[in-house]
């Protein structure tokens, strides 16, 4: 019996077992959502723009380590969704995104609502496609499905014009194991680099150990954790490792980069041995490398990306595999934890000392709310346990130092191309992958307002989730930029005309509370907490000028740290 290509889509995503697809409906995928509309096992989100679907299935997929979904009609339709796309691809997140096409024979020929799907997304996508056949459809969702999830993890697009989705074919779907030539990422490390690894660690003086995303995507946190434990050495996450290795732990510094810990950065800094795991040297995270070559270091690289090894600073020993294999590899060769050793005694002290800087240290002033002290509640009143989106800017590295998360895949954020209007959405993706859960959008005043459109999104599916707006009246980071780097000079920074925020949430039928006092601080976030069934908009009004410290300049190195003045 032949089918339709739209049927043949959706039964396809049966197959894969989808759960959710996020996306908004137009005249290329009208089909498409006929089928929806006929069957009940995957339900459709309808966001209310298409860069919000894209974030939605991203957040679902971070959080819950599937693969989110995404669909979108042609032209517009598309490019509204390209944002989303890179964000996933810079940070290595497996969505599957299918984009309606114009009809087949109007191809080229500037179409009502054409776009060159292919070619605008072939930049920020690990795999994409244009079918040309309706026998082609099924093979090439079986496809993506494996391209997006195996390896390095990233995007994948799939276009399809309108009219094969009304075209007919036999449906069948690909079983067994799908082999591609020319795509087989590796999974075990190589033995001899396995060995060459444990003897330089065994010999380290100075060791440190560094997680990224790698970890976190892996599902290698629990391998990791006993790694780290095996060494009794410091050890740091990045932005997007963060829960990778529980941060309430003793060994874990903090984390590194333009904003890490004091303590870290001079331990990365100073080390003689550094394990990098899922993790790439990149320049928010190492500052200046020909600084960070300065000192005589051996570097040890686990990456399931070859591509990924000796890009920024040169790797002694590469080892390219799944994090989760080297990493048991790595534990059996390394029988029993370490010995305590004078070196590492010695090392010890020295982290000790720097930590005596307490870094993250911050003034309070009577009567004004300091962000600090909104994350700290907040991590105090959810129990460290809540799911938190965030957006991009001051509040997102408020929340990276003052959130302690002590597991995975809790701290949602776009680390690698540092997406404003991510958070909302986001959080509605991992707030329908954790129905019950508590989930935070920590945002700023001008992040909220690029895709705030998505609290109609929130009401329409009842997503409880919680706001937590740190409203400072400026875009806060470009206003820091602004301070340090160009005479105070605040162009285009001051956000104007604001609207008043607990009456739109209002107007979407949520509800809104403003946090102005600092004693409100902690009783506000409690009894908002507390109501588990609706979204409530928190406005907290904090310090104008507040910075985030500590601070590696762009182009500096990572013992260059600015500190806070009283530091």
């Amino acid at each position: 019996m032949e089918t339709t290509g739209a049927e043949i889509i959706i039964r396809s995503l049966q197959e894969e077992k989808v759960e959710y697809i996020f996306g908004y409906p137009g005249g290329a995928v009208l089909f498409i959502y006929d089928e929806l509309f006929k069957q009940k096992k995957i339900k459709h989100v309808l966001t209310r723009h298409e860069q919000g679907a894209s974030h939605a299935a991203d957040g679902y997929a971070r959080s819950s380590g599937k693969i989110g979904v995404c669909l979108v009609t042609s032209g517009p339709g598309l490019t509204n969704a390209v944002t989303g796309i890179a964000t996933a691809y810079m940070d290595s997140i497996p969505m599957v995104i299918i984009s309606g096409q114009v009809p087949s024979h109007a191809i080229g020929l500037d179409a009502f609502q054409e776009a060159d799907a292919v070619g605008i997304t072939r930049s920020c996508t690990k795999y994409n496609v244009l079918v040309k056949r309706v026998e082609d459809i099924a093979p090439t969702i079986r496809k993506a499905f494996h391209i997006a999830s195996t390896g390095r993890p990233g995007p994948v697009l799939v276009d399809i014009p309108k009219d094969l989705t009304a075209q007919k074919t036999t449906y069948s779907y690909p079983k067994g194991a799908l082999k591609i030539r020319s795509y087989n990422p590796s999974s075990a490390g190589h033995r001899g680099q396995v060995s060459r690894a444990i003897k330089l660690i065994k010999g380290a003086k100075r060791l440190m150990v560094y997680s990224g995303g790698g970890v976190i995507l892996g599902n290698a946190a629990t391998e990791f954790t006993r790694f780290v434990k095996k060494l009794k050495c410091p050890v740091t996450n990045t932005l997007m490792g963060l829960g990778a290795y529980p941060a309430t732990d003793k060994q874990f510094l903090g984390m590194p980069g333009m904003h890490g810990t004091y303590e870290t950065n001079m331990a990365m800094q100073h080390c003689d041995v550094l394990v990098a795991v899922g993790a790439r040297f990149d320049d928010r995270v190492i500052g200046d490398p020909a600084h960070f070559s300065q000192v005589a270091r051996q570097i040890v690289h686990v990456d399931v990306d070859p591509s990924s090894i000796s890009k920024r600073v040169k790797v002694d020993v590469p080892i390219v595999g799944e994090v989760t294999q080297v990493l048991k590899s790595l534990n059996e060769g390394i029988a029993g934890n370490m010995p305590s050793t004078k070196d590492m005694d010695a090392w010890w002290e020295q982290i000790t000392k720097w930590q005596n800087k307490n870094c993250l240290r911050y003034k309070t002033k009577p009567g004004v709310v300091k962000p600090q002290q909104v994350i700290e509640a907040l991590h105090k009143v959810t129990g460290g346990d809540a799911f938190v989106t965030s957006d991009v800017g001051q509040h997102q590295m408020w929340a990276a130092q003052y959130y302690k998360f002590n597991k995975p895949r809790r701290w949602i954020n776009s680390g690698g191309l540092g997406t404003m209007g991510f958070g909302l959405p986001a959080a509605v993706g991992v707030q329908l992958a954790h129905p019950g859960a508590a989930v935070a959008c920590v945002t700023g005043e001008a992040s909220i307002m690029m895709c705030i459109q998505e609290l109609s999104t929130c009401k329409q599916y009842r997503l409880p989730v919680k706001i937590i707006n740190l409203n400072n009246r400026y875009m806060g980071m470009v206003r820091q930029w602004q301070e340090f780097f160009h005479g105070n000079r605040y162009s285009e920074s001051y956000m104007d005309a604001l609207p008043d925020f607990v009456k739109l949430a209002e107007s979407y039928g949520h509800s809104g509370v403003r946090v102005e006092r600092p004693e409100d601080v902690e009783p506000a976030l409690r009894e908002v907490f507390a109501r588990k069934d609706e979204l409530v908009f928190m406005d907290f009004v904090t310090d104008q000028t507040e910075n985030v410290y500590p601070m590696v300049a762009a182009g500096k190195g990572l013992s260059e740290m600015v500190l806070a003045e009283d530091l």
